[in-house]
Parts: structure tokens; sequence; C-alpha cells
């Protein structure tokens, strides 16, 4: 018996410590929780019923090299929906669907989804949230958002590019510089129950956002404006499959204008263009090929496509005979029409030939041979050279995304017939872009500069936050050599291939160029032009190409006037002021002659007005009967030096003596 108390003592007792060494120890970790992490569960606690909604950051603007505004932000609303706090979902659904123009099944899916915060449409015009507003429907949600806007719609599309619905760059410069014009949105903090409830009149925590930067580009506006007019007309006049052109300071590599038409609408980027939905009118799109062909419209060949430059390449082969001391002024070439190379024959553009005639004759007239002949004095390793020294071996580094680069032989491939067709633009591609930063070493004095479009970044207030700066290689050809070239160059216009992009009081420089498409013979042409100006300081250099244009496919007949008419606007804008020569002072003091209307004439008739109106005897290549198309137009004004381009039925030509 006293055993058995004293066993039961004794457990007692150990039960007794036990329990005492838990209290102590649970006294010891509510303590620690109290005391020491306190601050810690009470923060906790506040996020449980903490709710965070974004208030989003305005984007920085873009501004052209005159300030204007060329993107900048439209208030718009975000709508969203607080499960927990609907008091009355099918109202809610009712009005929403209605405001928004959703349907109903899709507006329930979100109502009646139990989550902290569903979002139901963003980009909502700001009358539309306001209307939703005036409802105060519980558990319904209008925060104010920002849609990117371009009050030009369509100008410079392909270059400015557009942003996706969360503000974020997709093509362009908005990509190119989305870490300047991106800003950071702020938050609003609100207290909740613990049913998710907000709390009425309690203190919301509020982070203000912050503004993106604003981007001032080199781009100028009204040069966009003339460049779009000019690349417009030619390509309605020659139902041409696309024209591009580019217009940039050869000095420094700032861009004035990079135009692509058909361009697309900024403001709808995912409508395609009447001409591309056209040829699919009926069918029903994939989504594959909806991307396709939306790429495709999005896609700015000025830098992403590569072709082969023809005769504009000339200027390249040129430049490197000078420098290399393989070739002078005076030199002696005789073109009897073709070249033999190997085993082939390699034809020049005028059938007959040239005749004899020194270099500066060789490049007025564009002549295939003379060139082939300086290509094979260069040989391959000394044009690979020059090449890489006019930085055709590398992209030119402008920046806009997607730039190709040129497609090149192998050095070790090259042979005599390579060599050949090389000298004169043909058998490898580079990019317009390429061509220009080229031919503006070679006629600024020898800087290989770097093309751009973005000058500086700026806070909203103005102040500079960043001047953007580019590279610039010295030395790529001599100051000797560059004269020399915009010398043989403005004779191209003045009196070459070249004349019909000629204003009277501005001297000019430039090289034509007509590039057959691959596959040889399938008839498609690029038609180019590459001019500048004025050619003993050029201020201004601009390239033109007409993608398969019909009828007449001449760069000299139709894309050089592109060009003249170009500087005939801008080059006064710019303030470049006309110098006439005495002679041409003597000359169109006589006045300018207005071309007569050919359209419909027979060849006999466009002999007798040709006599009429002293253009000289015509002359016909092939047979055709009756004029559909002449350059110049009807009415303009030209001088009697002045060719006189005719094409009849069956791609005939008839041309002025003069």
């Amino acid at each position: 018996m006293s055993r058995s108390r004293t066993y039961n003592r004794r457990n007692i007792f150990i039960v007794a410590v036990v329990v005492m060494l838990v209290a102590a120890a649970l006294t010891v970790r509510l303590g620690y929780l109290m005391i020491f992490k306190s601050e810690d569960y009470a923060a906790r606690a506040k996020a449980l019923h903490e709710r965070e909604r974004a208030i989003k950051a305005k984007r920085g603007n873009i501004y052209d090299a005159n300030g204007i505004l060329l993107a900048t932000n439209k208030p718009v609303c975000t709508i969203s929906v607080i499960h927990a706090q609907i008091t009355d979902p099918e109202r809610v659904i009712q009005v929403l669907s209605k405001e928004l123009g959703l349907s109903e099944e899709r507006v329930r899916k979100r109502v009646e989804k139990v989550s902290s915060i569903e979002r139901i449409k963003s980009n909502v015009d700001k009358e539309i949230a306001d209307r939703i507003r005036e409802y105060d429907l519980d558990g319904v949600m209008v925060d104010e958002d920002y849609k990117r806007y371009y009050p030009y719609d369509s100008l410079a599309s392909k270059v400015l590019g557009f942003t996706g619905s969360d503000n974020q760059g997709v093509i362009g410069l908005e990509v190119k510089y989305d870490k300047y014009l991106n800003g950071i949105d702020g938050r609003i903090l609100t207290l909740t129950t613990a049913y998710g409830v907000e709390i009425k009149n309690a203190a919301e925590d509020r982070i203000e956002p912050q503004a993106g930067n604003d981007l001032h580009l080199s781009l100028d506006i009204n040069i966009q404006k003339y460049a779009e007019q000019a690349a417009l007309k030619v390509r309605e006049q020659k139902n041409a499959k696309s024209v591009k052109l580019i217009v940039m300071n050869p000095q420094n590599g700032e861009i004035y204008a990079m135009v692509n038409v058909p361009e697309f609408n900024l403001n709808d980027p995912y409508t395609l263009l009447d001409e591309i939905a056209d040829d699919y009118e009926g069918q029903t799109l994939s989504p594959n090929k909806l991307n396709e062909l939306l790429n495709g419209m999005w896609r700015n060949s000025c830098i992403s496509d590569t072709y082969e430059p023809g005769s504009a390449f000339k200027i390249i082969t040129a430049a490197a005979a000078l420098e290399a001391n393989l070739v002078k002024l005076t030199d002696s070439f005789f073109c009897p029409g073709y070249k033999k190379v190997e085993d082939r024959i390699i034809r020049c553009h005028k059938k007959g030939g040239h005749g004899s005639q020194n270099f500066i004759d060789g490049i007025k007239n564009s002549c295939n041979p003379v060139f082939m002949e300086i290509g094979a004095r260069l040989g391959p390793e000394k044009t690979y050279y020059y090449y890489d020294k006019f930085g055709l071996f590398d992209k030119t580094g402008i920046d806009l995304p997607g730039e190709a680069g040129s497609i090149m032989h192998k050095l070790e491939d090259i042979k005599p017939v390579e060599l050949a067709t090389m000298s004169f633009g043909q058998s490898f591609q580079i990019t317009p872009l390429q061509l220009l930063r080229a031919v503006s070493a070679i006629i600024n004095g020898g800087k290989l500069i770097t093309p751009h479009f973005g000058v500086s970044i700026r806070s909203a207030d103005g102040s500079y936050i960043k001047e953007l700066d580019y590279p610039v290689i010295e030395n790529a050809i001599s100051k000797e050599s560059s004269e020399t070239m915009k010398e043989l160059l403005e004779a191209v216009v003045y009196d070459g291939t070249g004349k019909r992009a000629y204003l009277p009081g501005f001297r000019i420089g430039g090289k034509t160029a007509t590039s057959e498409k691959l596959p040889r013979g399938n008839g498609k042409y690029i038609s180019s032009f590459v001019g500048f100006a004025p050619a003993d300081d050029p201020q201004v250099l601009a390239i033109v190409l007409i993608d398969e244009p019909t009828g007449i496919y001449y760069g000299g007949a139709i894309a050089a006037p592109v060009i003249g008419e170009l500087f005939d606007n801008i080059l006064p804008y710019l303030g470049i002021e006309e110098r006439y020569t005495e002679e041409e002072m003597k000359q169109f003091n006589a006045g300018s002659i207005e071309v007569p209307d050919f359209v419909g004439k027979s060849r006999d008739e466009v002999k007798k007005l040709m006599k009429i109106y002293e253009f000289g005897e015509a002359y016909t290549i092939g047979e055709g009967d009756i004029v559909i198309e002449q350059f110049p137009l009807p009415g303009e004004k030209v001088n009697k030096k002045s060719d006189i381009i005719l094409y009849y039925g069956g791609q005939n030509e008839t041309r002025s003596s003069g």
C-alpha cells in the first residue's frame, strides 16, 4: 500500500515538472513572438489585409528635330472587378457587357472567378470609364492608364514602331529606346477585411508613378512628309510593288527621313492594309499566316532587306581604284557594247557600246566594260580591302532593331567573272543603308559615320539626361580622292545618266542604277538613284529604290527625277541657296520649254513634235506603235538638253538625240 502511494507521488511530481517546463517554454516562446517578432508579424498581418493596384506611368514622348510630337500618350482606363466586394453580380455583368462591348459570357467568367482582382478590359476610353464610374457598382474598379498615341498615324511608321497592350515597345525606335521611354509604375495599397472587402475611410498608401524620359530625334517631320509624298507619287505612277527612300546628313549620320511605302497606321497596327487584305478576301487566315502578314507589313526594308545595288555601286569601285592609284581621269577605255571575261560575254547597257572614252566619260555613261576593267585592276584582295574600309562587311549600327548584314562571296571564291560583275554591283547583296553609309564616307572626306535617329534623352521638363553619340571611323578614303569623286558624281548629274536629277542653281552629284532582280530574266527590276547636294560641300544625301516598276524601269528615267523633285523641296528648307553658274544664267534666261503630250501619239507624230519643240531627231529601238507613257510628264518644264523618254507597247523606247 505504501509502495503504491510512493509510486503515485513520483508520477504526480514528474507530470508537474513536465507541465512547468512546457509552460516555461511557451512563456519564453510567447515572449519572443510578442517582443522580438512583433514587427514582422504585424507586417504579415497587414499584408493579409492589403490589396495592391498599379498606377500606370506615362511613357516618354518622342519628338522630331523641330520639337514636334511624333509619339505621346492618350489617357485611358483599366476596368477590373474584385469578387469579394461584388454585391450585385448580375447588374455588374449587364453594365460591363453593355459599356465595354463584351459578351456577357466573357464578363461573367471574370466576375464569378474567386480571386483578389480580375481585369475585365484595358485601354478603355476615358469617356466610357467615366460612365462606368457613375453606376457606382460595388466591386468594380476604374484605374487610370495610358495608351500610346501617334498624332500623324502612318508617318514614319516602320521607323517609330509602336507599343503593345502593356505599353512596351514592339518594333522600331519604341523598342530600341524602351529602357529610356518606359516609366516606373506607381501603386495604391488599400486595407481590406478578412473577407477581402475594402475598409471604407481606411488610410491608403500611395506610391506615385515616375514618367519615362523623352526621346529627341534627327528625323524631320517636314522632310519625312516631302519624302513620303515623292515616294507615293512615283509608286502610283509606276504601279510599283514598294518604294524605299532615305534622307541623311552625310557629315554626321543623322537621318532626316526614312520611307517605306506602303506604310501602316501606328494607331491601328494589327489591321492589315487594304492592299494586303484584298489578296486574301474571303479566306480565313490562320494565326500563323496573319502573324506572317503583319510582320511583313511592319518590316523596315531599308535596313532589313538586302538587294543587288547595280550601277550605283560603281561609286565604290571608282573610289577604290582612285584611292589605290590604279586609274587616272585621263585613262582611255573602249566599249564595243560588251566585254568577254573567261567564257562569259558580259554586256553594257548600251547595245552598240560607248566606243572610245576616258574614265570621266565611263562614269557619266555608267559603262560596264570600263568598270569591269577597273575591277580587274583592283583584283579580289584590294577589292575586299576597300569594301572593308567602306564598312560593307559590317552592319551600319543604326539605332533600329532588325538590321541585316551584307551577303558577299568568300574571298577564295572570287574568280574573274565574279570580280567583273561585282565591279558594277551584281552577284552580292547589301542593304540600301549600307550603300548610303559607304557613299557618305566617299563624299565627306573619308569619315565612316554611324547612321542614326536618336539625338538626346531628356526628362519631361526638357532637361538633358543623356546626349547620344555614335562611332566614327576616320580615313576610309583620302580627302583628295573624296574631292575627285564629288566632281565626277556631279558630272553624272550635269551631263550623264543622272541628268534628270539636275536642278539649276544647285550643285548635285549622284549615280543611277537599274538592278535586275533574281532570278535573271524574270523581267523584274529595282530602279534606284543616290544623290547628294551641294556637290562641293554635301549636307544632304538621299537614296530612292523603286521595286518592280511597270513600263520604263531605268534608274536615270524614273528614280533620278524623284530625288530631283525631293531636293527641289528640301534644299531651300535646309537653308541651301541657289548659286547659278554663268552658263545657267544664260541658259535659263532664255526660258524653259514645256513638254508636249506624247501619250497616244504614233512614232511619226512623235518625230514631228520633237522637231517642232527643238528636241532634235528622235530614234527608236525595236518596234512600237503608240506612246503609252512618257517622262517628263506633259506640261513639265525642261531645258533643251533634257531627254524625253517614251514608252511604247512592247517595252520599246524613244529618246531625243539631245
